[in-house]
């Protein structure tokens, strides 16, 4: 240990690697004298002998003395090292030909070094100086980082899976991790082996990490609850453990799995919940053989609606979005997975009356899915009358031609931030939800409203946000110390939608049940650990205030509401003030309108006396609250 610590951990004295060097070139010019003249010198070269050294030796000495290729540190050689090395090397067999040249015309007709030895030589020098420094790295490298002992890996389900997952990493990765031992739930397969490596219990995780370094324990099993991982998960980021996910056996590539393939456990899966059950008996009817028009098509809830309602054989679903690329993404996505299926690709703006109208004459739509929305709340409380256009007028254009060409039912995707809104992206869904309600006690069209929160991954969320700015180095921004949301998967969001839409009956406002409220530090944190990365020493979290129109809380009923259960255990219906349609009708003309006039407060003093409930909050309309 004394001569590796002596040999690596000391940079090695500069005289040292230069006479080193210099032995090298020697012993490289010996070498092409032999293997030229096939180890019989003739004796006129050994009388040359010290001209020939002495031009050779001293021109590389200066050549390496004025270049410093000594001053290296050996045991980091890079390619720049390498790479000067050939140059200074390459200069130096020049100027042997150079002098060659001097020698046969200018002084006796000769060439002091033979070319063919000039030409060995510098491949013999080359060779040598740049393969013994990348040599002495990687014993250097192999002796003493750390990084090339093997890991201990923990693997979660002793099934078939499990033994894919270790024969996976004895084969692709066995120099760097060893299978320390399986964990499942199975009390009969504790205390067994399983191709020589043991079966724990559960309940020995923690034991297990305690008393051993863990660098991964990989989840083989397919099915598992997401309250399971996220137990699994908690005891694994408290011992600084990473955790993996092997992907379903679908993903597997030509049905076996690659270590490549196994990846890290994205936030997302820990906030999942078990697995609705949706009346598919009941969704079929409503939905097969029907020409379906989902709006908002390429963003992330109207996308996935599309994806559900595909798969119940709709007659012809028309995909309608004014978001270009996004919606050509989508086209492709459909052209990939669902070439047997009927579908229309519509650029349209809701807003645009005409337009609309064309598109329900053309295509006759019996039910429609409505998740077309400005949805970001700093950006409306900064541009009221866009969130008008769209998320009221645009709502009322599409209700309107629903009642005029006798569409069975209208599906409203909605919004937790319409309960008590305080902003007016929430006040702008609330008005619509008002008179699409209303529209309905006089149609024969059902109009559906659903209303949750947070879904995970949508376009501009959360959670999305912090991953790159973890990817950035931080900080991570979160508003307010205290600041909570709900959260579900956007495909669960969607699968509720279907539910409630085949349910409902026609004036509903359906709310969903959105689990437990998630406080965002703790989801940052979390989210910092799974990314091996440690709070405050590798990345930072930064608090910058709540933004205009942000709650610290959201709620899914507003005041004086109370709910009514259906068959469904995750749905509930909302018990809402209804409202006069002539009246309601009236009142959001006057607000479009305003739309004209482009004056921000007169459009959100409107709104307020539409919802009374409308209370802004760290907002610059917080003064409009005073005067009514």
């Amino acid at each position: 240990m004394k001569a590796i610590d002596l040999l690596f951990q000391r940079n090695m004295p500069r005289w040292i690697i230069f006479f080193i060097d210099i032995g090298i070139c020697l012993f490289s010019l010996v070498l092409a004298y032999l293997v030229r003249f096939n180890f019989s010198i003739p004796k006129v070269e050994i009388e040359a002998f010290p001209l020939v050294f002495g031009l050779v030796l001293g021109i590389r000495a200066l050549s390496f003395f004025f270049s410093k290729t000594y001053q290296g540190i050996v045991k980091y050689t890079s390619s720049k090292d390498a790479q000067r090395i050939f140059v200074v090397i390459s200069i130096g067999s020049f100027l042997y030909v150079l002098i060659n040249l001097i020698f046969y015309y200018f002084v006796n007709h000769k060439f002091p070094i033979p070319f063919s030895i000039i030409i060995i030589d510098y491949m013999a020098t080359a060779f040598l100086m740049i393969s013994l420094r990348v040599m002495f790295k990687a014993l250097y490298l192999e002796l003493t980082n750390p990084s090339r002992e093997k890991r201990s890996v923990i693997i979660f389900g002793a099934g078939e899976s499990g033994i894919i997952t270790k024969r996976t990493l004895d084969r692709d990765a066995g120099t760097k991790y060893k299978v320390l031992g399986f964990i499942d739930d199975d009390i009969k397969k504790q205390g067994k082996k399983l191709e020589g490596t043991t079966i724990y219990n559960i309940s020995k995780l923690d034991e297990l990490l305690s008393e051993n370094d863990v660098s991964n324990l990989i989840i083989s099993v397919q099915n598992l609850s997401p309250a399971k991982k996220q137990q699994i998960v908690d005891i694994c980021l408290n011992h600084n453990t990473k955790v993996l996910n092997v992907p379903p056996v679908t993903n597997w590539i030509n049905g076996e799995l690659s270590f490549r393939q196994i990846k890290k456990v994205q936030i997302e899966e820990l906030l999942e919940r078990d697995q609705i059950q949706l009346d598919k008996e009941n969704i079929q009817k409503q939905l097969s053989n029907k020409t379906i028009l989902v709006t908002g098509a390429a963003g992330s809830i109207g996308s996935e609606i599309v994806r559900q309602v595909i798969r119940f054989n709709p007659e012809k679903i028309i995909l309608l979005d004014q978001a270009e690329s996004p919606l050509y993404e989508m086209e492709m996505e459909l052209f990939d997975k669902y070439k047997q299926q009927s579908y229309e690709i519509v650029m349209g703006d809701i807003r645009n009356k005409e337009r609309m109208e064309n598109v329900f004459k053309t295509f006759q739509p019996e039910i429609i899915f409505h998740a077309a929305a400005y949805k970001h709340v700093p950006m409306m409380e900064n541009n009221p009358s866009e969130s008008i256009s769209t998320n009221v007028s645009g709502t009322k254009i599409l209700a309107d031609l629903s009642v005029q060409y006798k569409v069975e039912k209208f599906v409203m995707v909605s919004t937790d931030k319409a309960v008590n809104p305080t902003n007016v992206m929430g006040a702008s869904k609330r008005i619509a939800e008002i008179y699409a309600q209303s529209l309905s006690k006089n149609s024969a069209t059902k109009f559906i409203t659903t209303r949750f929160g947070n879904v995970l991954g949508s376009n501009g969320s959360v959670i999305p946000r912090f991953r790159q700015q973890i990817e950035n180095g931080g900080p991570v921004t979160i508003t307010h110390p205290d600041i909570t949301r709900f959260f579900m998967t956007i495909p669960e969001a969607c699968q509720l939608v279907l539910e409630a839409g085949a349910m409902g009956k026609g004036g509903e406002i359906f709310i969903f049940d959105m689990g437990e409220s998630v406080k965002i530090v703790d989801l940052a944190k979390k989210m910092i650990k799974l990314s091996g990365l440690t709070l405050d020493k590798d990345i930072r979290i930064e608090y910058i205030g709540l933004r205009p129109g942000e709650k610290l809380f959201e709620e899914l009923l507003a005041d004086h509401e109370n709910t009514i259960p259906t068959h469904h255990k995750q749905i509930l219906i909302a018990k809402v003030k209804e409202y006069d349609f002539a009246t309601i009708s009236t009142s959001i003309n006057e607000l479009i309108e305003l739309f004209s006039k482009q004056n921000n407060k007169a459009i959100v003093k409107k709104m307020k006396e539409l919802v009374p409930e409308f209370k802004s909050n760290n907002s610059v309309y917080e003064e409009l609250d005073q005067k009514l």
